[in-house]
């Protein structure tokens, strides 16, 4: 199942189900109330309101609840997540935006899944415009997956972890580079250099559709982003070191994980200006168009602006 939220024509914003026909289902509307109107209230009780959810499946135009996807807007699918952590788990980006900027491999990256938290109340959706931070002249994006937890848990083993997961989205990790350089010089961060915007979607996809799919400790899925129609990065998730039962262990380790936290892989090989290098292609400029597709999880496209 494909989760979204989304704006009527009305101006109400609701929560609810993508079906193939390009058919929107508000679930609230359409159960009676059964269902809630926002995502973190489903993902709160996400067992028994998925045994509901899939009911929605049989709906048709002209059933209560039921639009067509071109008379909404769709928004972030998460729009407010409870956290955003984000890891650092494709070897391939690590090594060469290290090998750009002239440092070599660091061994304790082998050890264990490292994250930073990012600002949750940040996030941005589909079509969205993405602001660049006026003291930036780095603007990057970052091609990456996301998961979406919808159980609670704490130290939970990277094994009983897929139990923990309710499905995943594309994530840009958009990064003002010439800040985040900055600022880590001190030893703390990336903080500035990230904290201005996330975006998510079009969707997430429930983990059951993944399944089939899944390759060593990732998914064999295909991650594309292109500037302005021109195809820059390409890689494929299967690539991944940790995968994300590892980063929810570390994760969880002494804490409590609770339904609606985000967590980001971090960087598929290729997948940002700061690996492919200026040579490839210049920092973000406004105007620019950036467009993440990655297979299943569908297309991600934002636009950047210039702040006034």
């Amino acid at each position: 199942m494909r989760f979204i939220t989304f704006e009527k024509h009305d101006g109400t914003i609701r929560s609810g189900v993508l079906l193939d026909s390009d058919l929107v289902i508000d679930m609230r509307e359409a159960t009676d109330g059964k269902l809630p109107g926002c995502m973190i209230e489903f993902l709160e009780q996400s067992e028994s309101n998925m045994r509901i959810a899939k009911g929605l499946l049989q709906l048709s135009l002209g059933d209560k609840g039921a639009y067509p996807l071109n008379k909404v807007r769709l928004l972030a699918p998460l729009p407010h997540p409870k956290s955003f952590r984000d890891f650092y788990a494709f070897e391939q980006h690590v090594k060469s935006a290290r090998e750009n900027r002239g440092l070599e491999m660091i061994p304790e990256w082998y050890q264990i899944p490292v994250f930073y938290f990012s600002n949750h109340l940040a996030i941005k959706g589909p079509e969205d415009k993405i602001s660049k931070p006026a003291d930036c002249h780095w603007l990057d994006y970052e091609l990456e997956v996301a998961c979406i937890i919808g159980k609670q848990g704490r130290n939970i083993t990277a094994q009983e972890a897929e139990d923990y997961i309710f499905g995943y989205c594309i994530l840009n990790d958009w990064s003002a580079r010439d800040l985040q350089r900055q600022e880590m010089k001190v030893g703390l961060g990336p903080a500035k250099g990230k904290d201005f915007a996330t975006s998510i979607g079009p969707w997430i996809i429930s983990k059951d559709e993944m399944e089939p799919l899944r390759l060593g400790k990732g998914f064999d899925i295909s991650m594309k982003a292109r500037i302005n129609g021109i195809l820059l990065s390409e890689g494929n998730m299967k690539d991944i070191y940790y995968s994300f039962g590892e980063m929810i262990e570390r994760a969880s380790t002494g804490v409590t994980l609770y339904p609606g936290e985000l967590i980001g892989s971090g960087t598929v090989g290729t997948g940002c200006i700061l690996e492919l290098g200026t040579e490839v292609h210049r920092w973000l400029q406004p105007g620019d168009e950036v467009e993440l597709e990655i297979d299943k999880l569908g297309v991600l496209k934002n636009s950047i602006i210039e702040v006034r």
